[in-house]
């Protein structure tokens, strides 16, 4: 598909431009949102951001906001490396963004806990305490008795669990606010309902069309999330994850609270988000009753009084996904001008300060971190070429 978007780009002549712009991002997402926010920050004066609908309303919205890269990982490859520094950058970003808006995003350090259910659950989180202990990562082992006395209202069929006291959460809407607001201060002009309906190109970028006009550009920035593979030259496939959201009497959990099967995510409002399916629909975003069903019963599982409690809301969005599960990263081998900051997958707010910093410094001063060297858009069509 690389090819035939590539072809199909390159067969539509560009009219004459009717506007201009130093940047222009396409996709108003958390990271074309914080991508935008980051240039101006370098003193880029004229950026246009297009998204086809609200600003931040698709899969940043429906996301858990959990920053948890040391729940998931098993050795320190590339993506550890990627996801822990972004982690690490979200107490100053949290805070920029409230000294610079007065947004507070609610990052919340309580931590996360993983429990285990089962001797395979229990055999691997030792393996995972195992080697983030000698890795010199936080990570504490919790026995059952200790579980519930850090978080009571969890099951007694809760066998075990890790506690990573650096893998904390944010208010992913909050987030959009306060970045939105960030760029508006920041002189950013944000277009949202605005489709770009194609990319220009002679082997190189000189602007984008959309229903609003022309618009000449030395520099485009890929953040189209799930709708990248309608544009651009790379292969991202929409993955949808449904999310329920219960309003308890009383609060159930401190911690995100993670199982083999989803997890709990406590907000500070007294809301409490449960997810996630990963359905490969297209672009189908309805909630279903098979879905509703998994996510309560992996709720229900592990905090039984949750049964108790009504369940007052339900979405759906699209996790933007690439073949290998990896975010593409990169300036585009082919097109001079285009880079690329998408399939962030299921980590899109976590990732969002690392990519923000790092893609802004490769497009303003060419600087290339050893951060991004696995992400790439070349090595896709490695992938391709040796399924």
């Amino acid at each position: 598909m690389a090819t035939d978007n590539r072809t199909r780009m390159s067969q539509h002549e560009p009219p004459r431009a009717t506007k201009t712009a130093e940047i222009i991002i396409v996709g108003g997402g958390v990271i074309g949102l914080s991508i935008a926010r980051e240039l101006a920050r370098h003193g880029v004066s004229d950026i246009l951001l297009f998204d086809k609908s609200e600003l931040g309303k698709e899969a940043s919205w429906a996301a858990g906001g959990i920053l948890a890269p040391q729940v998931e990982a098993d050795s320190t490859d590339d993506f550890f490396k990627l996801a822990n520094a972004s982690r690490n950058l979200y107490p100053s970003f949290a805070q920029a963004l409230h000294d610079e808006t007065g947004i507070d995003v609610e990052l919340d350090p309580t931590g996360t806990l993983y429990v285990a259910f089962s001797e395979d659950d229990e055999a691997a989180l030792r393996q995972r305490f195992a080697w983030q202990q000698r890795a010199g990562l936080r990570i504490e082992w919790l026995d059952s008795k200790d579980v519930r006395r850090v978080e009571a209202n969890l099951s007694r069929e809760v066998r075990c669990a890790l506690r990573f006291p650096n893998d904390w959460q944010v208010e992913n809407r909050k987030l959009i606010e306060a970045l939105i607001a960030s760029n508006e201060n920041l002189g950013v002009q944000l277009v949202p309902n605005c489709e770009v309906s194609s990319l220009h190109e002679r082997n190189r970028v000189v602007g984008v069309r959309t229903r609003r006009g022309t618009i000449a550009a030395p520099v485009v920035v890929n953040c189209a999330g799930a709708w990248t593979s309608s544009l651009f030259p790379v292969e991202v496939e929409p993955v949808r994850g449904q999310m329920l959201c219960f309003k308890p009497s009383t609060q159930l959990a401190q911690h995100v609270i993670y199982s083999s099967r989803g997890y709990l995510v406590p907000r500070r409002d007294g809301r409490l988000l449960a997810g996630s399916t990963s359905e490969h629909v297209g672009f189908d975003k309805r909630v279903t009753a098979e879905g509703i069903n998994a996510i309560q019963s992996m709720a229900f599982d592990i905090a039984p009084s949750l049964r108790a409690e009504r369940l007052t809301d339900s979405w759906a969005g699209f996790r933007p996904r690439a073949s290998d599960d990896l975010p593409v990263i990169g300036p585009d081998a082919e097109i001079a001008g285009l880079f690329h900051a998408t399939g962030h997958y299921r980590n899109g707010i976590l990732l969002t300060p690392i990519t923000a910093n790092l893609v802004a410094k490769l497009i303003t001063d060419g600087s290339h971190s050893p951060l991004f060297a696995g992400f790439s858009p070349n090595r896709l069509d490695a992938v391709a070429a040796n399924p």
